[in-house]
């Protein structure tokens, strides 16, 4: 492995860094050397490359200079003679809280079934979450780098944590927008999972991949030219290969036949502001012509993580299936960074209210982000300690792909596939799910188990004489939010009578 060393660290920040920022992140660089001293990892170097590493990983993504000082302090209080105590003392309680954040996740032991091991993990990653989402950040680069070096273990442990890392990290990556962390959990994963299809998969897409890399420069070439000759500004144009693991799962849909894949190889044009991303799109199509049904617009749509970009699958050079995507650097940076791009941002911005935003003690996260988030915390409160319903729960709200759909007024309401009109009169208020009595989607009169699809318009019909759900709902609806406020109202009717 590399030797990081302090510099390192500082280069790899994505702001240039302030004296405060280099002074505390170098004092927890010396402070973490002088507490793993002596210690070694089962690789036989020294412990403290690990916290090095966590801490460039951080600096990477664009995290501020006390989360990286709580990277590069988040395993002193476990596993060295140093307290809790005596972190605050020198870095402030909130490095501190971050450390002691960063500690209590990790202290979930294997205990009884795979599922409880799973839930447990997942109480404690949406808390921390709720909490202090810079929390959960550090967490995952300490799992980066564990995934990295994870060939030092013993197979059954490689097995337990790879499991564990596709299971449970990398879906929070996604789900926190967080790309590039999510597609290296899930290749290092994989690896470990089923290494035959891994090395399978790996070996066709580079053989693949170098047959078509010529391809794509000249397609890059060709693109340049004509944005020069049309006056439109780009600030790079790169080639991109697909990762190993989402590779695999679309090979698996087309019979593991990789001549069907029609995005192996992709072209990444980034671009100043969003009215050069449409006019490039044009200039793409003029060029190129389009297939039908292959454009998605994830800039006026996002997604719900909030990935923004356009893709679009065109016949390139010599007729060759070729997709581009084309967004702003700062879509670039989110798609790559997801909610930690919001700090790298922030560093930019000089008004008060942001740094407060994004700097309290009890909400560091920008709210809006993270809405989702707090509906979890309330909804695993009002539940308790039903396990089943629970991880159930969470599998659908928290791991399933999401959609969205439109009010007649043009709010957005984010939910699983799946979803029906219920699920969505409930995600707008108690109340309107609690008096619904019939759905149009896009105008059209609809059944309240129609399963939603994605960007359609949901008008929900209410009715005053109805006073309470329906019980036949529960039978069809998707989300923890409609289940829970369904079986409150009939519980309180119990009760009443």
């Amino acid at each position: 492995m590399e030797k990081i060393t302090l510099e390192d660290i500082l280069k790899a920040l994505r702001n240039p860094p302030t004296e405060a920022r280099k002074e505390v992140i170098a004092k927890a660089y010396n402070f973490a050397i002088e507490a793993h001293k002596g210690q070694k990892r089962r690789s036989g170097e020294d412990y403290v490359t690990h916290p090095f590493a966590v801490a460039k990983i951080l600096a990477q993504i664009g995290m501020g200079g006390k989360t990286i000082a709580a990277g590069l302090l988040h395993d002193v209080p476990e596993d060295t003679a140093i307290t809790l105590a005596d972190v605050e003392k020198k870095f402030g309680s909130e490095i501190a809280a971050m450390v002691d954040g960063v500690t209590k996740l990790g202290k979930i032991k294997l205990r009884g079934s795979h599922e409880e091991y799973f839930l447990e993990n997942l109480r404690k990653m949406i808390l921390a979450m709720a909490s202090d989402i810079r929390v959960v950040i550090i967490k995952l680069a300490d799992r980066l780098h564990n995934m990295q070096t994870l060939d030092f273990n013993p197979a059954d442990k490689q097995l337990r944590i790879a499991r564990e890392t596709m299971e449970v990290f990398a879906p929070i990556a996604n789900r926190l927008g967080m790309g590039e962390i999510k597609v290296q959990l899930q290749d290092l994963s994989f690896k470990y999972l089923d290494p035959e299809n891994f090395t399978l998969v790996k070996d066709l897409a580079e053989k693949n991949y170098k047959e078509r890399e010529k391809y794509v420069n000249i397609a890059i070439a060709e693109l340049e030219e004509e944005m020069k000759k049309e006056g439109v500004q780009f600030i790079k144009t790169d080639g991109r290969a697909k990762s190993i693991y989402s590779l695999f799962l679309k090979m698996q849909k087309h019979e593991m036949d990789i001549d069907r894949i029609y995005d192996l190889a992709a072209i990444r044009v980034i671009v100043p502001e969003v009215a050069d991303c449409y006019e490039t799109l044009g200039i793409v199509h003029k060029k190129y012509r389009p297939m039908i049904g292959r454009i998605k617009d994830y800039i006026s749509l996002p997604k719900p993580n909030g990935y923004q970009s356009i893709h679009t699958t065109v016949f390139g050079p010599d007729g060759k299936i070729l997709e581009v995507q084309i967004r702003t650097v700062k879509m670039d940076n989110e798609a790559e960074f997801g909610i930690a791009a919001h700090w790298i941002y922030s560093e930019n911005k000089k008004k008060k209210n942001w740094r407060e935003l994004l700097f309290k003690k009890k909400a560091p996260q920008p709210e809006k982000e993270l809405e989702w988030v707090k509906q979890l915390r309330e909804w695993q409160n009002e539940i308790g300690r039903d396990d089943e319903e629970f991880v159930q729960g969470l599998r659908i709200d928290f791991f399933k792909n999401h959609i969205f759909a439109f009010t007649p007024q043009g709010d957005i309401i984010d939910l699983p596939e799946e979803s029906t009109p219920i699920d969505f009169a409930y995600a707008i208020h108690s109340e309107v799910g609690n008096h619904a009595t019939g759905a149009k989607a896009d105008g059209k009169m609809v059944p309240l188990d129609y399963q939603i699809r994605n960007g359609q318009v949901l008008e929900i019909l209410t009715s005053k004489d109805r006073k309470l759900p329906n019980a036949d709902w529960l039978k069809f609806v998707k989300t923890a939010v409609a289940k829970t406020h369904i079986k409150r109202e009939l519980k309180k009717d119990t009760l009443s009578k």
